[in-house]
């Protein structure tokens, strides 16, 4: 989802400068302090919504706009882990777990499943917004006029009783556990864990705060929870554990005020690519992850 449009592997030259010129390109790494206790192999993989595009500082600023704080970045942290893989990437779709991406502004990732060797004990995964298309249902609902004078998305959507994001939903849904069963293959001894999507906006919306009409916000929140659903279901069917974002970031989302949002709306108030979680949103899922696990 509300991943990273797909279109911004080529953003536009001057914003593509303006998002790499601030940033080094640092190496995360887990403090040697941190190194001993735990023992294992830690990966993750994901889109932008594990990603953190634009949350400074960056560790790959031109292919996967990837953050240094991003959750699993902070995850690994909490659990010294001896050894750390994320391979999250901006963009994201689940074939670009078993393909080559092209870099979000320049470069190709190399398949996300590259990462997943049999030594692997945890496996994080965030993925599937860019699947179903949520970033373009995401664009399309946006109204700078009030009601009636705008359009509303989430009538065209469901026009003659039939829902296409539902359908698209539960079309993608069984490839959670096609990926899920992947991932056991490979690692035969990694923890699995589907991490689903935060609140990103709060029932009736909060037009012109963010300009999206009330009913259409209500329909987005409910595509992200559709979705989130069903990875929870394929998650129990294989053998995989589910993480529950949603609930803890109630209250936080893109209508909330700064220090209190942590996914940004349409001009962002803090680092983060518009639409995406900031920095106070991966501490969260980090923090939710960690006391699960």
């Amino acid at each position: 989802m509300i991943s990273i449009v797909r279109r911004m592997r080529r953003l536009p030259v001057a914003f593509a400068v303006l998002a790499v010129l601030p940033l080094a390109a640092t190496t995360v790494s887990v403090p040697p302090a941190a190194v001993a206790a735990t023992g294992g192999v830690y990966v993750a993989l994901g889109d932008s919504y594990s990603a953190g595009p634009l949350i400074l500082p960056m560790t790959d600023p031109l292919t996967c706009v990837r953050s240094a704080v991003d959750y699993p970045g902070l995850l690994a942290a909490k659990l010294h882990v001896p050894a750390f893989r994320d391979v999250t990437c901006s963009a994201a779709t689940t074939s670009d777990f078993g393909s080559s991406q092209p870099g979000n502004i320049a470069g190709t990732a190399a398949p996300q499943y590259d990462a997943v060797t049999a030594d692997a004990t945890l496996v994080t995964v965030g993925i599937g917004g860019n699947d179903v298309g949520l970033v373009g249902l995401a664009e399309s609902c946006i109204n700078v006029l009030p009601a009636p004078l705008g359009t509303s998305c989430a009538a065209k959507y469901t026009a003659g009783g039939v829902d296409q994001y539902s359908r698209r939903i539960q079309a993608f849904a069984s490839t959670y556990g096609s990926v899920i069963d992947t991932i056991h293959g490979r690692a035969p001894n990694a923890r699995v864990v589907m991490v689903g999507y935060p609140t990103t906006i709060r029932d009736g919306g909060c037009w012109p705060v963010q300009p999206v009409l009330a009913p259409d916000a209500t329909y987005i929140q409910a595509k992200v929870d559709e979705l989130n659903a069903a990875m929870a279901r394929e998650a129990g069917t294989h053998g995989a554990t589910y993480v529950d974002l949603r609930s803890s970031s109630v209250g936080h989302d893109a209508c909330a005020l700064p220090g209190q949002r942590w996914v940004e709306g349409l001009v962002p108030l803090s680092d983060a690519f518009p639409l995406h979680p900031n920095e106070l949103s991966m501490r969260n899922a980090a923090n939710v992850i960690y006391a699960d696990l």
